[in-house]
């Protein structure tokens, strides 16, 4: 039989904290708010405004563990790492992406576009060109380039796959080539996992995934999707 409910009960205002005195939560500010709404009309494609706040805020998780990465160069690039789809014909965007595509130059084509859209974007806004050099550099290479250049490449190419493997991400991803949540949790790990660079990003990849395969298993296939008491 279905689990009796637990009832609502309804909390003060004041016993929730403000947003500053809460750890690990992420919000666009200064800079990076600028970058953000300069590289937003670039990210109406392929729910890339939804994976680059994601892969943001994975790449500050990240930062914590990876003292050697700058976030100077890390969050920018992840935020305007994916502008260049912007100039793709959507019509090949997906069987671009599709396992057992043949198509890497549309791949390639969104990345030397996206680092071009980058030199404009921090251009405007005053960047240093060292800076700006690096960050294009990271952005020119994120997804073909398999290897890391250095510590700032390595955040950045794990925080971008490290988005598959969020709810967000698991939902987008099996909503593309229409498969359920077993099969696309499967296909994502099998082209993510071993191609992260980092400790800390496997270490995260593996918590992700675990959440992931519980919430698929078949014990979790009753009313509601409700988990029984000794699955909580």
């Amino acid at each position: 039989m279905p689990p009796t409910p637990l009832p609502a009960i309804a909390l003060a205002p004041s016993l929730i904290p403000p947003a500053d005195e809460v750890p690990a939560l992420v919000r666009l500010t200064g800079a990076e708010q600028e970058i953000w709404d300069r590289a937003l009309p670039y990210l109406d494609v392929r729910d890339n405004d939804a994976h680059s706040l994601h892969a943001h805020g994975l790449a500050r998780a990240l930062l914590t563990a990876m003292p050697q990465a700058r976030a100077g160069i890390v969050l920018p690039a992840v935020l305007l790492h994916d502008t260049g789809w912007k100039c793709v014909d959507p019509a090949r965007i997906l069987p671009a992406l599709a396992p057992g595509s043949h198509d890497p130059e549309t791949v390639r084509r969104h990345e030397t576009e996206g680092a071009v859209i980058a030199h404009r974007i921090l251009s405007d806004l005053g960047y240093p060109q060292d800076v700006t050099a690096r960050i294009m550099e990271i952005v020119d290479g994120h997804d073909t380039r398999r290897h890391a250049l250095n510590a700032d490449d390595a955040v950045v190419k794990d925080a971008d796959k490290l988005w598959r493997l969020t709810p967000h991400g698991l939902r987008t991803v099996g909503s593309w080539f229409t498969l359920d949540a077993e099969q696309t949790l499967r296909l994502v790990l099998s082209v993510t996992y071993d191609r992260l660079l980092t400790e800390p990003g496997r270490v995260i990849g593996r918590a992700l995934a675990a959440c992931a395969g519980l919430d698929n298993s078949p014990r979790r296939s009753g009313p509601r999707g409700q988990a029984s008491v000794g699955e909580q």
